[in-house]
């Protein structure tokens, strides 16, 4: 038998082998599917997704849109959805940040720098994180009230009702916009390849500050400030923005946690850079921060990346523990709606649904990353 026989062949043979296993997957499907049916009819229990237009009647601690105990079910879940997004990707950003400054540091050839990043890694990433997350949660709940509330500067306050912000004075609409032209801002200014990545970072915070400025102007209300302060008005605040206490737990916990195993991710990275790279930079004069910009962390972001990804996804998935403390994030939506519905297998399929498309949505942009760092012929 020739080589190309031989090949085409093993061609047959692969193709018999993945249309069995295909088969196999429908068939186990259709078990299952045609199995809950039956049971269901036994139990005289409703299937489908037609409960999703029925009013849920309960509420819940937190929302980034309007929200009532008449809402339907589809858009409580939407609720749900936002907020298991939005705590996510708040996550996800500070975590990174933080866990960059502590992976540095604990690559840094200063004792006290090194001891001090350690320390932190060794303690927040050996902790399970729902004991974190409740030990965060319990110290927040036992704040001052409002009026004995820690303050800053008189314009953010934090006490056992919450975290008061300053904010914009303009319509969630609005706000939604600003944050969805400052993100397409920011790629458009870091695809430029005339500037360095500092004075990237820069020019897109000064442009986003300046666009956020501008467009607040337009829209804020007549004879109004565009910033709305918060004020102690008695047993609460007016003004401003507030921020649930499960919120802030979820984010102090998720970012010390996630941040810990970034910052392993970060030195392991640094610590791949070969030596020779950084005694050459300083041949030439280099400073250490023009070392650590332009040689060691370049080099090192080609290594971070692939693991970096695998803790956004985690970071994402931890935002479930939010039942934990009462969070409504989407899991503690379907939760409480399977309760309510008994629609569980439906209920079920849409969470995992959605987090599939989540993380898949972060896979990809992980792996658009990994190509645009790779080295170019390799």
């Amino acid at each position: 038998m020739d080589a190309a026989a031989l090949k085409a062949k093993r061609k047959r043979r692969d193709l018999s082998l993945q249309l069995l296993l295909i088969a196999s997957v429908v068939l186990v499907l259709w078990v299952a599917v045609t199995t809950a049916q039956t049971k269901l009819t036994e139990l005289n229990m409703a299937s489908g997704f037609g409960f999703l237009e029925r009013a849920t009647g309960w509420a819940y601690s937190f929302s980034l849109i309007d929200r009532s105990i008449d809402d339907s079910y589809a858009k409580t879940l939407l609720i749900g959805f936002m907020n298991t997004l939005f705590l996510g990707l708040i996550c996800i950003v500070l975590s990174t940040i933080l866990g960059f400054a502590i992976g540095t540091a604990r690559d840094a050839r200063q004792l006290g720098f090194n001891a001090l990043a350690t320390v932190y890694i060794q303690l927040f990433r050996n902790l399970p994180l729902i004991l974190q997350l409740v030990f965060w949660y319990a110290v927040l709940i036992h704040m001052p009230g409002p009026r004995q509330a820690f303050s800053l500067g008189d314009t953010v306050f934090l006490s056992n009702r919450g975290l008061m912000l300053p904010a914009l004075n303009v319509a969630p609409g609005v706000v939604l916009g600003i944050f969805a032209a400052v993100v397409g801002l920011g790629i458009i200014i870091f695809r430029l390849k005339s500037l360095q990545f500092l004075s990237k970072l820069v020019l897109w915070l000064a442009a986003s500050a300046g666009l956020t400025l501008v467009v607040a102007t337009m829209f804020a209300p007549a004879d109004a400030s565009v910033f709305s302060i918060p004020a102690q008005k008695g047993l609460r605040f007016q003004g401003g923005l507030t921020v649930s206490i499960e919120l802030v737990a979820m984010i102090v916990a998720i970012t010390l946690y996630g941040s810990a195993y970034i910052a392993e991710v970060v030195r392991g990275g640094l610590h791949e850079v070969p030596s020779g790279l950084t005694e050459a930079g300083k041949a030439l004069g280099l400073s250490a921060r023009s070392i650590w910009f332009h040689i060691k962390m370049p080099m090192a972001l080609r290594t971070i990346m692939p693991p970096l990804g695998n803790q956004w996804i985690f970071i994402m998935k931890a935002t479930t523990l939010g039942v934990a403390i009462g969070f409504s994030d989407l899991f503690y939506i379907v939760s409480t709606s399977i309760t309510q519905s008994g629609q569980t297998l439906e209920l079920m399929g849409l969470l995992m649904l959605s987090f599939l498309l989540i993380n898949y949505s972060l896979a990809q942009i992980v792996n658009f990353m990994n190509a645009r760092l790779a080295l170019k012929g390799h």
